[in-house]
């Protein structure tokens, strides 16, 4: 499932470039643009879900590749041991900017702590 109009799904496709580091049958990833860390990865689904509110019951093993997946992308990277972060944003209020869900990988540097 795709949204023809979504930035993510047109990755995906090909239709718009990136720098994709890993990509199997139901994951993508590939470099942010926007960096804001010496890392910042792009972990999305192939398929098209708008917002972590869309998620169901049937939808808990994709996230959970997503998790194994980042993680093991910041071991490649070599930045799992002093550490990195993952964000997932949930609608305008929460920071979303693309409606198809994602995980940003950061790290490479300290990062200021929230809250």
């Amino acid at each position: 499932m795709s949204d023809p109009d979504c930035i993510f799904c047109k990755v995906v496709r090909r239709e718009l470039p990136s720098e994709i580091v890993f990509e199997n049958d139901e994951l993508i990833a590939f470099n942010d643009i926007g960096a804001q860390a010496p890392t910042h990865l792009l972990i999305i689904p192939k398929t098209h879900i708008a917002t972590l509110n869309d998620l169901g019951a049937e939808h808990a093993d994709l996230v959970g590749r997503m998790v194994l997946k980042a993680r093991d992308l910041a071991a490649e990277r070599g930045i799992d041991d002093d550490g990195y972060r993952l964000v997932a944003n949930c609608n305008a209020h929460g920071g979303q900017t693309v409606y198809h869900i994602h995980l940003h990988l950061l790290g490479g540097r300290q990062l200021k702590a929230l809250g």
